[in-house]
């Protein structure tokens, strides 16, 4: 048995080897040819032809085979007796049916009906030339009509298949070697013989020859004329009125050659020509093909040998050579060319897709794709690339994991860090508070303040005979999304989060409660857009006077949140439109003890605060449908929302809030800069300033902006940017200038610090102002893949689930999301792996998918799938590659059989590498899928999508994929591949009346003709079973 290949027994009847797999398919036996089925069966269609009138009766027929049924019984058929008993003339040869027509007795007379093969009316039947229509018959190659039939015939090289169209390939090498007396090469449709180093082939092609022992009398020294022997070999000459050809062997006829000589000589040509004549008409295409390669033709003046369209006729006229088209102009290929014989093949670079035209390559947009990515992808040339948002990690090629930034160095934090989903903060023990710099903690000196500034404020009043409302941010603001059509803008800081700073010193704060409250509203056919707002005239706006003021309320956080709904498609050819958006206001409102009075307690307050916020709701929501709520962000204000356009817009679709355009592309504005609404454009950040996240639509002022002059220029994209900072290796009180070295012993990697880390376990630095541990002198240098221990000064293997990439460091990285390590001591991002197992299971598509794909999948896994399609449907499988080690003497498989038994019948089963496609059908109408690993080599694993169909297009869906045509060009195996191809077709194969979305221009253009014309054949014969 071949290695990696494992199933029951060896391949009886009903199991075969896809050619060139080596992993086994296990078909089962077609079943009995099922009546003409709904044309909607043609699944891969293209070219089929929207509207075809068969189409059109085949999608009928299921309607109207019960009509059909109960017209089929005879008149009276088990009802009373009727007339007399009638005379069949049938049987007694009084009708008048043609010769090839059925005669059908009825109650009263007789009816004629043309045999299958024949057309007429029955009383006149002519035979049907089903050779004449462009499908050939449905055959592969020739098509021979023979009176109401038709036989399909072969090239030479080929045999008919057993189902009478396809046409294989004969191996001549397998009998007697060809013929050959050294090597036999069987090629398509026909073998070469090649001789050993040392030898060429003679002119019979057959036979091989020393080229030391080359003389005139091997093979005329492969002179076409004469041939003389000379001390360097043979020498070739031609006879009168003939020239040599450039070969030095071949002879060709003088153009300018006229009669010449005596009368003797001229009685000697006539001679020599009726000779030549006489065995000229003695040849024909009767025996042995006239001695022609491929085509002969009988003519006046003898036989006339011709060639197929890629081969050339040679010089002796009788035998064909395969022309390489790829030594010209490559084929006229974009990228590799390929010569077949009597043809090529145009071939693409990995991560192109080679056009219908069989010949361009289009570069594969991967980011077009479902699930490429799991945040952002950049598509290139041949490639693509995945990126992660801020706070997660990068693995297996495309996920992202949350980065635990807490296991490096502690997260940079002076206490306690603390990983969250997408980021991570510090916090500071009880009697401390958390410095500007997020990160190191100071000594609460007496008691904090009970109230701050609030962050946000509402202010809404009577203006035009309306409400109208402000909101106003003052700090603290944070865009927390970029998506086009959909923003969310933070102001202030959420008591959530402030709580968890606070909750270990609550007693510094009093006794505080937070109120929390939100509206909603809806715009009909709105847009989410945040630009600057048009209020007044001349930009000026004078502010609410306090008399027209209703609303006066200031808050410690808001969040707003805008999100378009779905689009509703509208008809066809008409664009569609958005139902409908909404617009979400979150606030939180703080009250504490400052605020009790001896008539009112806290609870009083509360209750107070609570109606006075409803008030504000009420008046906040009247604005806003009288689109009169507006947003103020740092001194700008801006429209939240703006309203469809009533005609359609004839320009370039703008990008979403947070981001610019580059190229043809939409980015999000990057650190050092914010988004200007009123230009749609990224803005550096103003001196003075600065901002260190992606997408924001504010710059943060810097920590001292009493001293201007320390300022540094702008495009400030983090604090240490803003000037007078302490820089790496340095510290002070506050974080500025001036500042002091770290001490020896001690290191500092990050600006703006207030002390620096100890090297621990009394470790020295190698000098003052260290800015690393690796500059902590330590008794070993730990590799990769360990961590060093302060404690016990030795390098320690970093822990499963962790990794280190550096030398010389004092801690191991923790893997991102939900991954870990096969083992310990890893050293590299790619050794962290998904253990989850991958995969959609869907009634009618799906996919299976090992775990961490595309990434190398983990060691000992093990992934089970079930896959049990609705009634009266059926399974078929592509595998488009599988990389799987061989290494391991089968370690690694993947198998698909009916149940968890390893008795029950198996589908597939492989343990390989395979980067060519197979398609397959199950053999059992539900699957049990199982893919384990053992703790040796890995690799990427495999993604395999699949489709249920109904059981009616069995016969159908076995004759494709058994085809070895589907798989022998490149080209084919690509369409396997093509993620949007393979999508189209499950469409259609699942739900056959979407074949009906595709326009036949549109199949053309997704699939190369000669796919087409390979399926067509199939669909055209399954729908026309008895011809």
């Amino acid at each position: 048995m071949r290695p990696g290949a494992r199933g029951p027994g060896g391949a009886g009847p009903g199991v075969s080897e896809h050619s060139g797999q080596g992993a086994r398919t296990h078909l089962p036996e077609p079943p009995p040819r099922s009546p003409p089925l709904p044309a909607a069966a043609a699944p891969f269609m293209g070219g089929l032809g929207r509207g075809c009138p068969g189409t059109a009766r085949a999608l009928l027929l299921p309607l109207l085979l019960p009509l059909l049924l109960t017209t089929a019984i005879p008149p009276g058929r088990g009802l009373s007796p009727g007339p007399p008993e009638d005379v069949d003339e049938c049987a007694q040869g009084l009708d008048d049916c043609h010769t090839n027509a059925l005669c059908q007795n009825t109650l009263t007379s007789y009816k004629c009906s043309c045999k299958p093969g024949y057309q007429g009316e029955g009383r006149q039947c002519e035979d049907i030339d089903e050779c004449e229509n462009e499908l050939n018959g449905g055959c592969v190659h020739d098509c021979l009509n023979i009176p109401g039939n038709y036989r399909c015939t072969c090239f030479d090289g080929f045999k008919l298949a057993h189902d009478g169209h396809n046409c294989l390939d004969v191996d001549e090498c397998l009998e007697n070697n060809g013929g050959c007396q050294h090597t036999c090469v069987n090629v398509m449709g026909s073998y070469e013989c090649r001789c050993k180093e040392g030898f060429f082939l003679s002119d019979n092609q057959h036979t091989c020859i020393h080229r030391l022992e080359v003389t005139c009398n091997h093979g005329n020294g492969g002179c076409q004329h004469s041939c003389e022997d000379t001390a360097e070999g043979p020498e070739c000459s031609c006879h009168p009125q003939y020239k040599m050809h450039a070969d030095g062997r071949s002879c060709l006829e003088r153009e300018d050659s006229a009669p010449e000589g005596t009368e003797s000589n001229a009685t000697l040509v006539v001679d020599g020509d009726k000779r030549v004549k006489r065995r000229l008409l003695m040849e024909t295409c009767a025996v042995n093909n006239g001695g022609c390669d491929r085509t002969c033709k009988d003519t006046s003046t003898g036989v006339h040998c011709s060639c197929p369209v890629g081969f050339t006729l040679q010089l002796d006229g009788k035998t064909c050579k395969d022309i390489d088209e790829c030594q010209s102009r490559n084929g006229g290929c974009d990228h590799f060319c390929k010569n077949t014989v009597g043809s090529f093949d145009c071939s693409c670079k990995k991560g192109f897709k080679l056009l219908t035209d069989e010949k361009s390559c289009q570069d594969v947009d991967e980011c077009s794709l479902d699930r490429t990515c799991d945040h952002s992808c950049l598509n290139h040339p041949g490639t693509f690339t995945c990126a992660c948002n801020k706070g997660y990690t990068l693995y297996g090629f495309t996920h992202c994991g949350d980065t635990d930034e807490c296991s490096v160095n502690n997260g940079g934090c002076q206490q306690v860090c603390v990983n969250t989903v997408g980021s991570y903060e510090c916090r500071c023990h009880s009697g401390y508070k958390l410095h500007w710099n997020k990160k190191d903690c100071v000594e609460v000196k007496g008691v904090l303040p009970t109230s701050v500034s609030p962050y946000v404020s509402l202010h809404c009043g009577k203006s035009g005979g309306g409400d109208r409302c402000f909101l106003r941010c003052h700090s603290g603001i944070h865009l927390s999304s970029g998506l086009q059509e959909a923003y969310s803008v933070a102001c202030g800081s959420s008591s959530s989060l402030r709580s968890k700073q606070q909750k270990s010193n609550d007693s510094a704060f009093g006794d505080v409660a937070t109120i929390r409250t939100s509206v909603t509203f809806k715009l009909n056919e709105g847009k989410c857009s945040l630009k600057k707002a048009e209020l007044f005239p001349e930009g000026l706006r004078p502010a609410l006077p306090e008399k027209h003021s209703s609303v006066k309320e200031s808050f410690r956080y808001a969040n707003l949140t805008c999100s378009s709904s779905k689009h509703v498609p509208g008809a066809p050819g008409r664009p569609s439109t958005t139902k409908e958006m909404f617009i979400t206001v979150e606030f939180e409102l703080e009250t504490n003890q400052k605020e009790v009075t001896a008539s009112c307690d806290l609870s009083c307050i509360v209750k107070r605060t609570e109606k006075r916020l409803r008030k504000a709701i009420r008046a906040l929501r009247k604005a806003a449908n009288r689109e009169q709520f507006h947003l103020q962000l740092s001194g700008m204000d801006l429209e939240e929302a703006k309203k469809s356009p009533r005609t359609p817009e004839h320009r370039v679709q703008s990008c979403g809030v947070g981001q610019g355009r580059a190229g043809n592309q939409c980015v999000r504005c990057r650190a050092g800069t914010y988004y200007d609404g009123e230009q749609e454009r990224c803005i550096l950040c103003p001196n003075g300033t600065f901002q260190n996240e992606e997408g924001q639509i504010t710059c943060e002022p810097c920590p001292r902006p009493e001293n201007p002059g320390a300022l540094k220029t702008p495009e400030a994209w983090n604090v240490s940017k803003c000037g007078g900072l302490c820089q790496p290796g340095e510290y002070s009180a506050d974080g500025f200038a001036p500042c002091q070295l770290c001490a020896l012993g001690t290191f500092q990697p990050e600006a703006g610090r207030t002390s620096c880390f100890p090297c621990g376990g009394g470790l020295p630095t190698k000098h003052l102002g260290a800015t690393s541990f690796q500059d902590c002198e330590t008794r070993v240098q730990c590799s990769p893949g360990h961590f060093y221990n302060t404690t016990t000064h030795r390098c320690i293997r970093c822990p499963a689930g962790t990794y280190q990439p550096e030398f010389g460091k004092d801690n191991c990285v923790s893997c991102p999301g939900n991954t870990t390590t096969d083992f310990d001591g890893s050293t590299n991002i790619t050794q962290c792996k998904d253990r989850r197992c991958g995969g959609e299971l869907g009634d009618f598509t799906g996919y299976i998918e090992s775990p961490n794909y595309p990434g190398n999948y983990p060691a000992n896994t093990e992934c089970t799938w079930t896959i049990n399609p609705p009634p009266k449907r059926r399974i078929l499988i592509v595998v488009p590659e599988i990389f799987l080690p061989i290494e391991d003497d089968c370690g690694d498989y993947l198998v698909m059989r009916k149940t968890s038994s390893s008795n029950s019948v198996t589908t597939y089963e492989t343990c390989q590498t395979y980067e060519r496609p197979i398609a397959f059908t199950s053999r059992s109408k539900k699957l049990w899928i199982q893919f384990k690993s053992n703790e040796g080599n890995s690799a990427r694993g495999f993604q395999v999508p699949y489709v249920t169909y109904d059981e009616d297009y069995q016969e159908l869906i076995e004759d494709i994929v058994r085809d070895g045509r589907l798989y022998a060009s490149e080209n084919h195996q690509e369409i396997l591949k093509d993620k949007k191809l393979i999508k189209a077709l499950f469409d259609v194969l699942a739900h056959p009346q979407n074949y009906f979305k595709y326009t036949a221009q549109e199949s053309r253009e997704m699939f190369p003709r000669s796919f087409i014309r390979l399926l067509r054949s199939k669909v055209s014969r399954f729908l026309r079973p008895y011809k």
